[in-house]
């Protein structure tokens, strides 16, 4: 196809991206960079100007920024927001959405509506619980953390630790429980979360384990040992699902944990959608087998693949390394690859002291690295499992040898 053909075809394309977060806000960006000339549509159920979801848990939760809008000059860009518009449903054949404005018609959509949090069952409408989602979920909870309430956090995963961090830092008594016997029992093997245990008591907060909630009365959380906890406010931290309710009846293809099952083009089982971020898994090859990926690098990375794959001059496909980080408890937290099918585990440094990190190998090549307070040995093993280098356990056990010198 000649560019001038090219140029005529993606004018008369109109793409629609339900979702305006991370994703959806870069899969916008990224057609525009890589020259698509067609009509491009933005589509986000919250009224506000899209915005980041990191800071919520951080600076705008106490107060240090009052948003973390996006620097993206969409008029500029000639990229059309429809702010505080639902969407409710998709008619493929018709090649249009369902929207709380009437229909949307669509050529190629872009599925980028990201995860929801899993509420705590029979809290809905309770005074004092609270998600940590939304800016105005952030918004809702500064306050609670400026007046110094007592906080119980449910759940000792990321956010659940991210959050008990910045109300440590407010000055609020806090008590995490959770249900497992570990902090990240969903995320890490055990031996990995145990060393993370001590870094609530270090903080001043209390962790519960083994702990359920019961129930929750007023100025009080309930534990199903019968125990009562102390509580101005609950916050809900017990992880989240693909926002894809909406798709039930639409004909697209949904994984066990309800996610859009994309290939590894992003696309999905219907012609002319696509899907990317935290609603999406996609098939990798470098790991053999199908990731659900939760983290804003994701988000960032994705999108790239989709404008590509969308303008169609050179397809390609997704198969990144997956990467996230975390702050809490004074410690930054960071992770790259993934670890599931790992035969080797390479520690490096001590764990219980303020500087370790932990490397996964399998087949002698490094699949996954935990890196805390060694950002050196995070940016370096993040090239070598690209690569796919073999390395030398005994080398790579040597905390002060750089991780690119612990080579076979």
């Amino acid at each position: 196809m000649s560019e001038q053909t090219q140029a005529r075809s993606d004018s008369a394309r109109r793409v629609v991206v339900v979702g305006a977060g991370m994703a959806g806000v870069q899969t916008a960006v990224a057609l525009r960079e890589q020259g698509f000339g067609g009509r491009v549509t933005l589509i986000g159920a919250e009224p506000h100007p899209p915005y980041d979801r990191p800071p919520l848990s951080k600076a705008v939760l106490l107060g240090k920024a009052e948003g973390s809008a996006f620097d993206v000059d969409f008029e500029a860009l000639d990229i059309e927001l429809r702010l505080g518009c639902e969407v409710f449903g998709v008619r493929p054949d018709d090649h249009e959405l369902d929207t709380t404005e009437g229909p949307v018609p669509y050529d190629v959509l872009v599925l980028a509506t990201g995860a929801e949090p899993i509420r705590l069952p029979g809290t809905e409408g309770v005074p004092g619980v609270h998600l940590l989602r939304t800016l105005d979920d952030a918004e809702r909870l500064r306050p609670v953390l400026a007046e110094q309430h007592d906080v119980v956090v449910v759940g000792a995963g990321w956010i659940g630790a991210e959050f008990a961090t910045a109300a440590r830092e407010a000055g609020c008594a806090v008590t995490v429980v959770e249900a497992a016997d570990r902090p990240l029992a969903g995320a890490l093997p055990e031996d990995v979360a145990a060393p993370m245990t001590a870094w609530y008591a270090d903080s001043g907060a209390e962790l519960r384990v083994h702990a359920r909630v019961e129930r929750i009365e007023p100025g009080a959380v309930v534990l199903d040992d019968g125990s009562r906890v102390p509580a101005g406010a609950v916050v809900v931290g017990i992880g989240a699902r693909p926002a894809t309710r909406w798709l039930a009846e639409s004909g697209i293809a949904l994984g066990v944990h309800g996610e859009v099952l994309a290939d590894d083009h992003l696309r999905t089982s219907l012609p002319d959608v696509y899907a990317v971020g935290d609603c999406a898994s996609f098939p990798s090859g470098r790991y053999e087998e199908r990731l659900l990926v939760h983290h804003w690098d994701n988000a960032l990375q994705g999108p790239r693949t989709v404008a590509a794959n969308i303008i169609g001059e050179t397809p390609m496909a997704y198969d990144p390394v997956p990467y996230f980080w975390s702050e809490q408890f004074g410690r930054f937290v960071q992770y790259v690859g993934h670890h599931a099918a790992a035969d080797t585990t390479v520690w490096r440094g001590d764990p219980e002291g303020a500087a370790w990190a932990v490397c996964w190998l399998r087949g002698g090549r490094l699949v996954g690295l935990l890196a805390v307070g060694r950002p050196r040995d995070l940016a370096q093993g993040r090239r070598l499992i690209e690569a796919g280098t073999p390395m030398d356990p005994g080398l790579l056990s040597d905390p002060s040898r750089p991780l690119k010198e612990a080579t076979a």
